[in-house]
């Protein structure tokens, strides 16, 4: 039975994409709300019982075995495999609250396009940032904002929540963990209505992140200045406001 506790009659896909995450995922499925309306695993053919010990703890689930390899490959294909009418990503190792949820489909509800996740706004943190992670990021952001005309505060962050009839507006088409900013800037490229939520990522609970500051943040660079020659501008409707 859903026990949404929201006025507004709207069903919610929460996309997880896992790798390798079975002993973190007792920790993630337990923060997520009871009227969820649908959890899909994407599976990056995981060599433990990432699958089993999902499916044992949340029997409803929907899996969906990952085609390639990459973050942004596992997001795209949980996109594409859901639902609902929001789509919520979050990660499996226990880094992001699915208690937060909350605040991000309330953002959406209140009129926003897409809702992103911030740890620099009022109210958000990390445990996990490390000094030299954490000036790359906020450069990229800079960055973002000088070229794109965004007021972002934090770019490279996995947190985010959006309605699923912009999914086409995206053109979601990489496979690694620039995921987050392609979204990022393709949100505002699209002239979507885009509010900031402050969130408190943890540090991983258990095993080794695949995250590589300076390969990654080499990715995410070549991301931001490819998108300046894709040909789509922003429009001068883009908002990007902190949720209220």
């Amino acid at each position: 039975m859903n026990k949404q506790p929201f006025a507004a009659s709207v069903s919610v896909s929460v996309i997880v994409p896992a790798m390798n995450e079975a002993e973190n995922l007792p920790h993630v499925f337990a923060t997520l709300p009871d009227w969820i309306d649908e959890v899909i695993l994407v599976d990056g053919n995981s060599t433990d019982d990432t699958v089993a010990v999902a499916r044992r703890l949340r029997p409803d689930l929907r899996v969906v075995v990952q085609s390639r390899r990459g973050k942004g490959n596992a997001l795209i294909e949980g996109f594409q495999a859901a639902r609902g009418d929001i789509i919520v990503m979050i990660d499996a190792d226990g880094s992001t609250d699915g208690r937060e949820i909350h605040s991000f489909v309330s953002t959406l509800l209140n009129g926003a396009d897409f809702a992103k996740g911030s740890r620099y706004a009022p109210g958000g943190g990390s445990d996990d940032l490390s000094p030299i992670r954490s000036l790359g990021n906020k450069v990229l952001t800079g960055m973002t904002n000088l070229l794109y005309g965004t007021r972002y505060t934090d770019l490279c962050y996995g947190y985010n929540a959006f309605w699923a009839r912009h999914l086409d507006s995206l053109e979601l088409d990489c496979d690694g963990f620039e995921i987050e900013t392609l979204m990022n800037v393709r949100a505002a490229q699209a002239g979507l209505i885009i509010h900031e939520v402050p969130s408190h990522e943890r540090s991983r609970i258990h095993g080794v992140s695949n995250l590589n500051a300076v390969r990654d943040g080499w990715r995410v660079l070549k991301t931001i200045m490819r998108e300046r020659t894709r040909g789509a501008g922003v429009p001068a409707q883009t908002q990007v406001a902190l949720a209220k």
